[in-house]
């Protein structure tokens, strides 16, 4: 998470990839890298529209979004790097969507409120009193973010008031509590559940979908999300690792799988393709998979 966001000056995939090309339709996009910039252009062969790519959004691990302003508005790239691919491709949610202009071919037009959430996510400091200011943005999510701000605590350590202005205890939080924390950027149930959204679409909100599981609890720690996963160290993708949780629930006590005693997740917690991302999710609704079944929505 401390990499989810980065500057393009610093940006390690568009140092590598010093020209990146693509073409959708009758919209021929070039991203070139000139010493620390990465010139961003869309032409239609008549007109050529020019940006400066300010931010990197993602780790690249997936793939890697870029955000660049003009006239005072932020814009998401209409086109994304795809690891997968080693270039540019649409990006997610763009694939549905035909542009009208030059302009809406470069990029989305982000609402303030959809800039605002964005940086929040990923980066750390860049949001005061519920408004953006990327002056202050510090690139990924750093110890604040789910803390809360330090500078008043070190204070009042320093005062030898140890109780005042304590930071988060997030070990501390319930495993309701935990989803919902972690939910403000991965989504929480009850967002995605207002917003109606169905399908595959929703494989990419882990709150959501570990909720759906049959054995979720609210009540028990052995299932919440830093049960599996520690936010201090980078995410560990070795499916064995993750046998010793599911075991934690699923022990010699237990109602155990009569198929397989290893790599437990692979065959419960599936991954799903995405369309359009390029990337395989894992599924985080826990289940018995069943050849040929449906996606569960």
């Amino acid at each position: 998470m401390g990499k989810a966001l980065e500057r393009v000056s610093s940006c390690e995939i568009l140092r590598r990839h010093r020209r990146l090309t693509f073409r959708d339709g009758p919209y021929a996009y070039t991203i070139t890298r000139e010493d620390d910039d990465s010139l961003y252009e869309v032409t239609d062969g008549q007109e050529t529209f020019t940006a400066r790519l300010q931010w990197a959004f993602g780790q690249g691990g997936a793939g890697q979004t870029y955000v660049f302003e003009k006239n005072g508005n932020w814009y998401e790239s209409r086109v994304s790097f795809f690891n997968d691919a080693q270039g540019l491709g649409l990006t997610l949610g763009a694939t549905s969507a035909k542009p009208s202009s030059l302009e809406q071919a470069a990029g989305r037009l982000m609402s303030p409120v959809d800039a605002r959430d964005c940086f929040d996510c990923h980066s750390t400091g860049a949001v005061h009193a519920h408004k953006l200011d990327v002056e202050d943005a510090i690139p990924g999510v750093q110890c604040e973010n789910c803390h809360g701000p330090a500078a008043a605590h070190i204070q009042a350590i320093r005062a030898g008031n140890a109780n005042a202005a304590k930071l988060v205890d997030l070990a501390r939080l319930s495993t309701e509590e935990m989803s919902d924390f972690c939910g403000r950027c991965h989504r929480t149930w009850a967002q995605i559940a207002s917003q109606g959204l169905r399908g595959v679409i929703d494989v990419r909100f882990q709150p959501y979908r570990l909720t759906n599981s049959r054995c979720y609890d609210a009540a028990d720690k052995r299932i919440r999300c830093t049960a599996c996963h520690d936010p201090h160290r980078p995410l560990v993708v070795d499916i064995s690792s993750y046998d010793s949780k599911c075991q934690a629930c699923h022990d010699s006590t237990a109602k155990v799988c009569r198929v397989g005693r290893r790599n437990c997740a692979q065959c419960h917690m599936p991954k799903v393709a995405l369309p359009g991302a390029h990337y395989q999710f894992t599924d985080h609704e826990i289940r018995i998979v069943r050849p040929g079944a449906p996606y569960p929505d």
